[in-house]
């Protein structure tokens, strides 16, 4: 299978997937972080695409992957290249616990930057945010005390 080929499988697979969970579509939001990286670090944009092309899209292209899992994964990695950190899940209640795959569906995940001067990187939304979540995410990620 060529290239062309392996990524057309990954986005049928992905889609298909999306579709069947009713997971939120990342894809839009790795694109801006990938634009940020090409500027604003060029070695971690080379090592998010090489990741990309290398790890996620064979792997989502393969049969009995999970490619709303390994989405997941490639956010957390994009996160890591914009920030050291720590990445958490947190779920419908508010209470966050440490990454750990297979991640449920309806859990938050942010990624702390170890900084404490920088917001919260958004690595993956459920489809429907719980109040405890969308605090957290308007607290951690926008800055806010929500509205």
């Amino acid at each position: 299978m060529d290239d062309k080929e392996l990524r057309e499988r990954a986005d049928r697979r992905f889609d298909e997937a999306l579709k069947a969970t009713g997971a939120r579509d990342p894809r839009d939001h790795f694109r801006a972080v990938l634009t940020a990286l090409r500027a604003d670090n060029p070695p971690a944009y080379r090592e998010a695409l090489a990741y990309f092309t290398t790890r996620l899209i064979p792997t989502v292209a393969a049969d009995g992957s999970d490619p709303v899992a390994e989405w997941l994964e490639y956010g957390r990695v994009l996160a890591r290249l914009q920030a050291p950190g720590r990445t958490v899940q947190i779920d419908a209640t508010g209470l966050a616990a440490d990454y750990a795959p297979p991640v449920p569906q309806d859990h938050l995940v942010l990624h702390l930057p170890e900084s404490t001067s920088k917001p919260a990187i958004l690595v993956g939304l459920p489809p429907k945010l719980s109040p405890a979540q969308r605090a957290t995410y308007e607290l951690l990620v926008k800055g806010s005390q929500g509205s």
